[in-house]
């Protein structure tokens, strides 16, 4: 097994223009197997690719390509095993596994990066590494939007109070509310799969920068990968991080969802609101106060948005001055790139586990909803159809309100004789509008909150999701 010289104690790949091993500090400093390890499996597919195009266009034999797949189908199982051994000596992922094949398989193996750079390889790595997280982060976000379509469906009827700055407004469904949730969850879905499209893009062939002289084929590589298509430009496909930055956005968003959720998770579960429960496998107890069963899932994850956000702005300023082309700066982007797709798909695996579960206390809700006068605007529409301005039959409104917190009567709760001292139009006919079940029910157009329309909308949010889960990946 032939090898070339190297320069003692420096890589391998590149150890022949230095004079003097690479510093024991600055070895370790610059070296990123220890994370990007992480990139072994996607390293060695982009590899066996790489290696059958290598043989098509003539650059290998065929028994050279034969050769290096079976070494690499050999790594790849030593991985698996927990059998291979790491050197922070080799720097990365990439020249780990390369410096293993050639000492199983000798100078074939250093054949294997004809035609390409670590710069368009640790690229490629991170584009496929993304693809499969991105589909792994879909079926989790289907699997938490069908659960809350289904919670939904069945709480169409229930009535609780519908809240603009934390207070009491109207009344609305609580199916109604958990499909606002879908909602912004759907829109997510779809920026994570406009994400996946820009992700799908082949940048192996680029090499360190400028291409290669080889006569390479990347349209066969980018079909061999499942690539959509080779990248355009050589400098752009090694240099830019933009996709995993649009990926951590949209993770951002979905986790600023997520938060949202969670807090009125926290807020309804506790005496004060009264509206939910989550079974006791989604919440801990206290150490010291035996009475206490706390909402940790959701407040974990509410927690847990902040870090994404932070690597959002990691990520955006790592690129946000580097030249043209690659430049080790880059090294940087596994880490943040990592821990924000591990969070977002722990996060969503919790949240699909435990919304399917959550419990409604449909008699708490209703009550909260009649505590708080939630239906005035109603009795205020009824004004105005009888022919009142809409001015004057919000002042006639305020005044009933008044007298009810006065009299600790809700506007249902008082006689035709008391409301008509506000107004002589009011007639017996006022409380079909002021009960909360005829508040909901006349709110029967799409996007509103009528029970009808809350299982017309389930049904869609099903069929759509539906739709979704039959389009090709």
């Amino acid at each position: 097994m032939s090898s070339s010289p190297t320069t003692p104690g420096t890589n391998q790949s590149w150890g022949g223009r230095f004079n003097e091993p690479t510093d024991a500090f600055v070895a370790r400093f610059t070296a990123s197997v220890n994370f990007d390890q992480r990139l072994a499996f996607h390293d060695i597919q982009g590899s066996v690719a790489h290696a059958t195009m290598l043989a098509r266009v003539g650059v290998l034999t065929d028994e050279e390509r034969d050769t290096i797949i079976a070494g690499l189908d050999e790594i790849h199982g030593e991985i698996e095993r927990g059998e291979f051994a790491w050197s922070v000596a080799l720097e990365d992922v990439h020249m780990n596994i390369e410096a293993r094949l050639t000492e199983k398989i000798g100078i074939t193996g250093k054949k294997l990066h004809t035609g390409r750079s670590r710069n368009d390889q640790v690229a490629t790595d991170i584009r496929l590494f993304m693809r499969d997280e991105i589909d792994l982060v879909a079926a989790e976000l289907s699997r938490l939007r069908a659960g809350l379509i289904e919670l939904a469906d069945r709480e169409a009827d229930t009535i609780m109070p519908g809240f603009t700055h934390l207070q009491t407004a109207q009344p609305v469904t609580f199916g109604h509310h958990l499909l606002a949730w879908h909602e912004m969850l759907a829109r997510d879905h779809e920026r994570l799969l406009d994400c996946r499209r820009r992700v799908n893009v082949l940048p192996l062939g680029a090499a360190a920068l400028a291409g290669t002289t080889y006569p390479i084929d990347r349209h066969v590589t980018a079909e061999l990968l499942g690539f959509e298509r080779p990248a355009e430009n050589s400098l752009d496909a090694v240099s830019d991080r933009d996709f995993a930055i649009e990926f951590t956005s949209f993770a951002s968003i979905l986790l600023l969802h997520l938060s949202r959720m969670s807090e009125e998770l926290v807020l309804w579960t506790s005496a004060q609101f009264d509206f939910i429960d989550l079974p006791d496998r989604f919440c801990t107890g206290s150490s010291i106060m035996p009475q206490k069963k706390n909402p940790d899932v959701p407040e974990l994850v509410r927690g847990k948005t902040g870090r994404v956000y932070g690597h959002l702005m990691g990520l955006l300023t790592l690129m946000k001055s580097q030249p043209l082309a690659y430049n080790k700066d880059n090294q940087e982007d596994k880490e943040p790139l990592f821990d924000a797709v591990d969070t977002v798909k722990d996060c969503l695996k919790a949240f699909a586990d435990m919304v399917p579960a959550i419990e409604a206390k449909a008699d708490s809700m209703r009550e909260a909803a009649r505590r708080g006068f939630s239906t005035a605007t109603d009795l205020a529409d009824y004004l105005v159809r009888r022919g009142v301005a809409f001015r004057d039959a919000h002042e006639i409104v305020g005044l009933s309100v008044a007298f009810g917190l006065r009299e600790k009567k809700d506007l249902s709760e008082m006689s035709l004789e008391e409301l008509q001292q506000f107004s002589s139009v009011i007639d017996a006919d006022v409380f079909d509008v002021l009960t909360l079940e005829g508040s909901v029910a006349a709110r029967n157009h799409i996007g509103g909150t009528a029970p009808d329309q809350v299982r017309a909308a389930a049904q869609r949010a099903r069929d759509a999701l539906a739709a979704l889960a039959g389009q090709p990946a």
